[in-house]
């Protein structure tokens, strides 16, 4: 099975991205995150995750081996499938999921398109009690994340508002309302 790659940005479509790594080219499924970064740097590495079907082997890209990891859990709920796990961490990345998770948080976790509330609940109930205490101290969210969960709530994709909410930390936005006071005239 495929784990990881290295390679150099052929070509995305949406959050699909076709990556050569010497001189083969992998198509490979990813967060929104991943493909804003592969994109940006025009190539980079990619945790995998491949998926074999009948009708064909499919390739799930992350940023770390954290986003993989909670994409696993994911799967592993009956009902959810790895379209449906990426959309999820495309949506809320791994952190927010977890938190949500942990704090019971259906009606954020409900809010990702294509998931219904009777699965979030599914995924609670499963995951709750199987994540890590080391999974659950990085699982409450920094000042960052409440910022770009805020501007999500507004209406931003998650790419501008993650660039934007940087830019008022680097512009140097401490508190979270001079982050999220500062990223709101900093996002396009």
């Amino acid at each position: 099975m495929i784990g990881y790659l290295n390679g150099q940005l052929i070509s995305f479509k949406d959050n699909t991205v076709l990556l050569n790594v010497n001189g083969v080219g992998y198509e490979i499924n990813c967060t929104s995150s991943t493909t804003a970064r592969l994109v940006n740097e025009r190539g980079g590495e990619v945790y995998v995750y491949t998926a074999v079907r009948e009708d064909g082997i499919y390739l799930f890209g992350f940023d770390n081996t954290d986003e993989k990891e909670m994409f696993l859990k994911l799967i592993g709920v009956s009902g959810v499938g790895p379209k449906c796990a990426l959309s999820i961490l495309s949506s809320l990345g791994a952190s927010v999921t977890r938190s949500c998770i942990l704090s019971q948080d259906v009606k954020t976790l409900s809010s990702v398109k294509g998931l219904g509330k009777k699965t979030a609940e599914k995924i609670i109930v499963e995951l709750r009690g199987g994540l890590p205490v080391s999974e659950v101290a990085q699982s409450v969210p920094s000042e960052n994340d409440k910022a770009v969960q805020a501007l999500i709530s507004l209406g931003f994709d998650r790419n501008s508002a993650t660039k934007a909410v940087g830019l008022a930390v680097e512009n140097g936005a401490k508190t979270l309302e001079e982050v999220i006071t500062n990223a709101l005239r900093n996002v396009r």
